[in-house]
């Protein structure tokens, strides 16, 4: 009762009262608040993990606060401890019940300030864990990317060496692919995803560059089906398994050619490839891209893939469905 006749008493509507309490007060408050905030939770707690020093700060600050306060209600006691309680007049505060009053307020302002500088604290390392998270995947993805690349160009330069090696016509047009290849992948490949027709196409152009190199012909079922042009895919996600069965598989046997199957629809792609296995291939390098690209595919599409890797006696089978 005498705390709340303290806050509502009609004998504080003084100008000298709002001054010392609005102006005076606000000023051992906010200054309360900020040196807890800015001195002594980064000194003492967050740089020096000091805290038997900044308990004894915290405490010494909180009853000089109070005491300040309590001084200016002596000196002002008409203004600041008197007080009318209804049915019994005018009353004067006690000195120690007003200390103790002022002792909380200042408390108040100074675990508001803890809170306040833990919480911001707080949101300001979660954002930075998030961007440096963000920045790691970024820099992880760009590094598998520029595996890929050298990877996928080694093989190609490879079937042009064998090309030129044998003076072949076909070389040239090798070449020509080869330049169209490139010029999508260092161009138009740089984005965080493209039209997944243009995907299409680069693996269309990768193909035709493939059977250039085979005498006896390469037979390749490429069949698409689905809203083809209105869906897009982070880039370089399909080469992989395509390149792996002209690697390590069977191309030139008209009876069992490579299948490769893409379909789009309602946001899900669905692509597979299916080849005869080359039993004479042991070539223990043909695993490097599709790891590469099953890492970036927990990347860029976490829990949003399914990867089925069937590798019998006699064929390999690679499904891959994304919700893109």
């Amino acid at each position: 009762m005498i705390i709340l006749g303290f806050f509502l008493s009609p004998e504080r509507g003084s100008v000298k009262h709002y001054m010392i309490t609005l102006v005076g007060f606000g000023i051992i408050n906010v200054s309360l608040f900020y040196i807890n905030y800015l001195i002594l939770i980064p000194q003492l707690i967050k740089n020096k993990k000091r805290y038997f020093l900044y308990i004894l700060t915290f405490i010494v600050l909180l009853g000089a606060g109070a005491l300040i306060k309590t001084v200016i209600a002596v000196l002002n006691p008409k203004d600041l401890l008197e007080y009318v309680e209804a049915g019994q007049g005018k009353k004067t505060l006690q000195i120690n019940s007003y200390f103790f009053v002022q002792l909380f307020l200042c408390g108040f302002f100074l675990v508001s300030s803890c809170i306040i500088k833990f919480a911001a604290d707080w949101f300001s390392s979660e954002r930075i864990q998030r961007n440096l998270e963000s920045e790691r995947r970024e820099m992880e993805l760009q590094f598998l990317k520029s595996q890929l690349n050298p990877h996928f160009l080694f093989n190609s330069l490879n079937n042009i060496y064998s090309l030129a090696y044998q003076k072949s016509d076909k070389t040239a047009d090798a070449i020509m692919k080869l330049s169209e290849i490139m010029r999508y992948m260092i161009y138009e490949s740089n984005t965080p995803t493209v039209a997944l027709s243009k995907e299409v196409d680069y693996l269309t152009n990768y193909i035709e560059l493939q059977k250039i190199r085979f005498k006896d012909g390469a037979y390749i079922e490429l069949t698409l089906n689905g809203e083809i042009d209105n869906q897009k895919i982070v880039p370089l996600m399909l080469i992989s398994f395509v390149e792996n069965a002209f690697k390590h598989g069977v191309v030139n046997d008209p009876a069992e050619p490579v299948k490769i199957n893409i379909i789009a629809n309602q946001k899900i792609l669905h692509f597979s490839v299916i080849n005869k296995k080359n039993q004479q291939n042991k070539d223990a390098q043909g695993g490097v891209g599709l790891t590469n690209v099953e890492r970036r595919l927990q990347l860029v599409y976490p829990d949003r893939y399914k990867l089925n890797v069937v590798n019998s006696a006699t064929h390999y089978t690679c499904e891959l469905m994304i919700d893109i």
